[in-house]
């Protein structure tokens, strides 16, 4: 195939060059430089650019060497906000494509092209290069040469219509529509509930028969073939039973992959801010009532409707028979329904009282094992027990009033569902009796068979209303989650500027939400890259409220923040955290591996890139004192290492990726003096090439800090090197004599004797 770039895929009409071949399409791999991954890559990247979204190949989770799957280039694309599908075509079906949009050809050895253009008269398709320089046209393509290198697989890219599913308000219309996806498998069902209802009515009817005819003639030939039926009608049912219970297992289990598929997307997601707010027990119960939600969908609401089918081909037999005792069963059905409509409101208020107190008692919970270590190393049992007893007896009261306000209505109709058991029955004798209806023994005792049948969907159905106050309860708690803002729209869309490190605040002012006073006060700086910056103040002056901004948490602002002159609010938000190292007070390590701690969150990172991240932060020498070096085992909690290590670790997963603006909040002021000792004096050479923004109480951290930046009840009171700061800045002075009192007066620290872990490098 030629090579050409891809511009402007529009065509002229029914024209294409009047020359030009096509190759396989690695021919020239070489020429170009680029090996069929890099082609494959280029020409997805080619159709999202068309539709003007530029792809960021770190969103590409692949194994190094690994050539994406159709599946991993489809996610790779849908997180950039564009919608996508892999899925085989033929010639005929890429004959039918219109517009004007590329469509993305995934070849057999791994490479791609693009197709963006049909002639269906001429029998052609005209296909680009992704790798093209540019100026070359779209080359002409018949079957016969597509088919040596391409075997049917396409992506198709367009932008979303409407509002993304992903992105839609979790409501009882959105999970309909997720069931509305599983058409194909509910037809089926549908299906098979149809003929099993047919068949419920054979019994019934041989029996009708067998008293009817069999036992008043004695007529062995016609019990032979009835059997013969009744055994014909048992196998299918046997079979058509099998297949609807296995279609509905499909249907539940695809249900359930894309409600937690979907909330877990939807979780992480939100901003960090929503969880600051939110307990975490609070939030993990209202996501749990999912759960009640699937099983209303493929439990109760499924069978309910399966039953429906039932009733529909079984009433009008019933009536067939007997229209007297058919409107009995109607009738019973409809005043249970109307009993438990009656109730129902109460119901639902009952209902929400207990989901109140189920979250207050899981919130202790949650909050007793987070916290564990407290509760125990300042005897805080006895406490925590009698909150939770009082939890408990709230919860277990309103579930207690709960019940009993729902055993009204199922005692009510008690007698009703006995009526439509039972008292038919006896109505129907009575008409047999009298002999004033054409029913007959045979006859009544098929009706009695069938009307379980019928009025069972009936009671199941106002039962169901009942249930669907609980579920839609459910709904409503996990709604009140999922729905918060997210930040999917700044993660996919957004500039993805390379960075070097230079940061300003313009008049940058900023409050939390439910606050009166800002947390910052126009305050204005700037800092070239590659700077160590400090920033001290008393607390609550405004540090770590920068560090927020700058790591984009919190984007509500007024003024300007930028990186490199572009404002952080113009920033996709994902590259931006990518860009960033950040290291926290307190750092979170997973259970894993030290290896994989250190290299989380970056595939494609090898071993050697943990060492090397791992001998800067100064944690080399601890790893490889341990027994199995790299690959220890971290416990949950990380309570087999110390405070110093945790945070060397920490250091180094934060440095793995060589990013440009590291953060340090607060990094070591939880540390013992050794271990901060040991942080400190690798700072230079983490600094090294990169901008550092280091939020320290400590003040004898910064001394080696390029400029440090004083802030005091969130204004900027100075902005200068150690050594001046102390001489003409009266709150950084006041803050570090506070520290320093056994320092001279000129602010000179002892000299201490440097660490060995910083020797080297």
């Amino acid at each position: 195939m030629r090579n050409v770039e891809v511009t402007d895929p529009a065509l002229p009409d029914g024209h294409a060059p009047a020359s030009g071949h096509i190759a396989h399409p690695s021919a020239d791999a070489g020429k170009r430089g680029a090996t069929p991954l890099e082609t494959r890559l280029l020409a997805i990247q080619s159709a999202a650019h068309y539709h003007g979204v530029e792809l960021d190949r770190t969103d590409l989770r692949i194994p190094p060497g690994e050539n994406p799957q159709p599946a991993t280039l489809v996610n790779w694309v849908r997180a950039s906000g564009l919608w996508a599908r892999a899925i085989r075509m033929g010639w005929r079906q890429l004959m039918k494509l219109q517009g004007g949009a590329p469509v993305v050809l995934l070849f057999n050895d791994g490479s791609a092209g693009l197709l963006v253009g049909v002639n269906a008269p001429r029998q052609v398709v005209f296909l680009k290069d992704p790798r093209a320089l540019g100026g070359e046209d779209p080359v002409p393509v018949d079957e016969l040469r597509l088919s040596q290198v391409w075997t049917g697989e396409v992506v198709l890219i367009r932008r979303e219509r409407g509002v993304a599913e992903d992105d839609a308000p979790f409501t009882f219309g959105w999970i309909f529509r997720l069931v509305l996806r599983e058409r194909r498998f509910m037809t089926g069902i549908a299906w098979a509930s149809i003929a099993l209802s047919f068949l419920t009515i054979i019994p019934p009817l041989l029996v009708m028969i067998v008293i009817n005819k069999v036992l008043q003639h004695f007529s062995l030939s016609t019990l032979f073939l009835l059997s013969v039926v009744l055994l014909i009608a048992i196998l299918y049912e046997t079979l058509l039973g099998y297949a609807r219970r296995e279609l509905t297992q499909v249907v539940a289990a695809r249900l359930d992959t894309r409600l937690n598929l979907h909330i877990f997307n939807r979780l992480l997601a939100l901003p960090l801010d929503y969880f600051e707010r939110n307990p975490t027990g609070d939030t993990t119960y209202k996501v749990h009532e999912i759960y009640r939600v699937r099983e209303f969908l493929t439990g109760r609401m499924l069978q309910t409707f399966l039953d429906m089918f039932t009733l529909l081909v079984l009433l009008p037999f019933l009536f067939y028979m007997s229209a007297t005792l058919a409107w009995l069963v109607l009738a019973g059905a409809v005043l249970i329904a109307l009993v438990i409509l009656t109730f129902l409101p109460a119901i639902r208020r009952a209902v929400g009282r207990t989901v109140q107190a189920e979250i207050e008692k899981n919130t202790v919970l949650i909050e007793s094992v987070h916290g564990i270590r407290t509760v125990k190393s300042i005897a805080m049992e006895p406490i925590q027990k009698e909150v939770w007893d009082l939890r408990v007896a709230k919860a277990s009261r309103m579930r207690l009033e709960a019940g009993r306000l729902a055993n009204w209505p199922a005692t009510l109709t008690t007698p009703l569902e006995g009526f439509l058991q039972r008292g038919v029955l006896m109505v129907g004798a009575y008409l047999v009796v009298i002999g004033g209806s054409s029913v007959d023994v045979g006859a009544l005792l098929a009706f009695m068979l069938l009307g379980t049948r019928v009025a069972q969907p009936l009671v199941s159905l106002a039962r169901l209303i009942e249930e669907f106050e609980e579920v839609r309860n459910s709904v409503g708690q996990v709604a009140s989650v999922l729905n918060n803002p997210t930040e999917t729209g700044s993660a996919q869309t957004g500039l993805r500027p390379k960075f070097a490190g230079a940061i300003s605040f313009e008049n940058v002012t900023f409050a939390y939400p439910g606050s009166k006073t800002p947390a910052l006060s126009k305050i204005t700086f700037s800092i070239p890259a590659g700077t160590m910056l400090g920033l001290v103040g008393k607390s609550g002056s405004g540090k770590s409220t920068v560090a927020r901004l700058l790591q984009g948490i919190n984007r509500e602002y007024d003024g300007f923040l930028k990186i490199d002159g572009t404002d952080l609010r113009e920033i996709n938000l994902a590259h931006l955290r990518r860009s960033f190292g950040v290291v926290l007070q307190d750092n979170f390590l997973f259970r894993g591996t030290i290896r994989e701690n250190i290299v989380a969150g970056r595939p494609g990172l090898t071993l050697e890139d943990a060492i090397r991240a791992a001998r800067l932060a100064g944690a080399e020498e601890f790893i490889e004192r341990m027994p199995a070096g790299y690959e220890t085992f971290i416990q949950e909690g990380s309570t087999n290492l110390s405070g110093g290590q945790k945070q060397r670790l920490a250091i180094a997963r934060a440095l793995v990726s060589d990013p440009r603006i590291l953060i340090l909040d607060e990094a070591t002021s939880a540390l013992d003096p050794e271990s901060e000792a040991l942080v400190n004096a690798n700072l230079l050479r983490i600094a090294r090439g990169r901008t550092m923004v280091i939020v320290s109480h400590r003040l004898s951290s910064l001394t080696e800090c390029d400029l440090t930046l004083v802030l005091d009840q969130g204004k900027v009171v100075d902005l200068a090197p150690h050594r001046e700061l102390v001489e003409r800045c009266s709150v950084y002075r006041q803050l570090w004599l506070q520290q320093n009192r056994h320092l001279t007066a000129q602010g000179q620290r002892q000299p201490a004797a440097t660490p060995a872990l910083a020797q080297g490098d």
